[in-house]
């Protein structure tokens, strides 16, 4: 007689048991037992409520997927926005100023020549009838400023020192300090501003005209409010009143621009610190950064007018746009070399720009020591001139 499977047999313990308890039916379904899946991996299929088990492997693995993508994308913009500045700075022009001879000590803090030259090299005839810049040949300085970048949590400070400041000349007497950059290019520039204010030059950094508007048009113009009706012939403007885009034509005038200026030299050299603030502004906005043919034609336009001391690195370079763009940010200091006179007359019989002694030293001695300014020092700011 045929043995029930489900009665234990003796001395087993190994014994079988059904439930047989009823089972609701899947849909469509003309059984009341669940079917098992016995392959390897597999589980109860069909059951109410069940969910496969491949839906949310597939959704986990494709939320991976988008994932890696989206972190490939950002190390290739990373990637990118590193390359691009060291590519350029690879075209770099390099030029000597380390000067001949004993020179002041360096101490705590950065200190940077930054120079404007109104050298027309790169210029074809139409851009200097454009930019009214003329044919002058040889080489001078539109601009001559000193940028301390401070390592004792002091503000970075920019100062102008006025072209036609009347300083004493290493090897060549006392002249206007442009006449050094004629005279001997940067190497002798470097020297004379050392020398006159006592402070080690760490780096230089140089920028031509063509270059100059090269760069304020590769980032679609620099937006700045003009304090006041400009129309100068020499310099090719013609601004109204009020707040505007300046393309690279215009914002070149606005900075050579001083014979219309009622305070001259110091007018024009607060115009500039305020549109070298202006421009590091718009070159850090998103409209610049985040496109990258505008991030690129920044910086190739900016290394293309660019030239730096053999002894200036890329982080040097830095160092001084940052120090732009705080001042630009209300957040260093925009100041001139502290005058006396602003129409002295030297004994050639030129009209120069006497120095405030006293004032200029203890300004340079605080540069020096690198003691944290966070308010301009006396005589720092001219009345009239900061929105000039």
């Amino acid at each position: 007689m045929p043995t029930d499977p489900s009665t234990p047999r003796p001395g087993r313990d190994d014994a079988y048991v059904v439930d047989t308890r009823r089972r609701p039916k899947r849909a469509g379904a003309g059984s009341d037992v669940d079917v098992v899946d016995t392959r390897e991996g597999g589980g109860r299929r069909g059951g109410p409520g069940d969910i496969p088990e491949r839906e949310p492997r597939y959704r986990w693995r494709k939320g991976r997927t988008v994932l890696i993508a989206l972190l490939v994308l950002l190390l290739a913009w990373i990637g990118f926005m590193v390359w691009v500045p060291m590519q350029a700075w690879g075209s770099v022009n390099k030029v000597d100023n380390i000067p001949d001879g004993e020179r002041p000590t360096d101490t705590s803090g950065y200190n940077y020549l930054l120079v404007g030259s109104d050298s027309r090299e790169g210029l074809t005839k139409e851009q200097r009838k454009k930019y009214a810049t003329g044919n002058a040949a040889g080489n001078r300085t539109d601009t001559i400023m000193l940028v301390h970048v401070s390592e004792s949590g002091g503000k970075p400070v920019m100062v102008s020192l006025p072209r036609d400041s009347y300083v004493p000349i290493p090897g060549h007497g006392s002249n206007k300090i442009n006449a050094a950059y004629s005279i001997g290019g940067p190497k002798l520039l470097t020297n004379t501003v050392e020398q006159v204010t006592g402070i080690h030059v760490d780096g230089y950094v140089e920028i031509g005209l063509g270059g100059f508007a090269a760069v304020v048009d590769s980032v679609g113009g620099v937006d700045l409010c003009v304090a006041r009706d400009m129309k100068d012939k020499l310099a090719g403007i013609d601004l109204k009143k009020g707040c505007q885009t300046l393309d690279g034509g215009n914002a070149l005038g606005y900075v050579r621009s001083r014979h219309e200026d009622p305070l001259g030299d110091i007018g024009r050299a607060a115009r500039q610190r305020q549109f070298l603030g202006a421009l590091m502004k718009k070159a850090a906005t998103p409209s610049t950064v985040l496109i990258p043919w505008r991030y690129k034609s920044f910086a190739d336009a900016s290394a293309a007018g660019l030239a730096v001391g053999t002894q200036t690195g890329i982080m040097d370079a830095v160092r001084v746009l940052q120090a732009m763009r705080a001042v630009s940010n209300d957040e260093g200091l925009s100041l001139s070399v502290p005058t006396s006179n602003l129409a002295y007359r030297t004994s050639g019989g030129a009209l120069a720009v006497k120095w405030d002694t006293e004032r200029a030293k203890a300004l340079f001695s605080a540069l020096k020591n690198d003691e944290p300014l966070t308010e301009p020092p006396p005589g720092t700011t001219v009345e009239g001139a900061k929105n000039s």
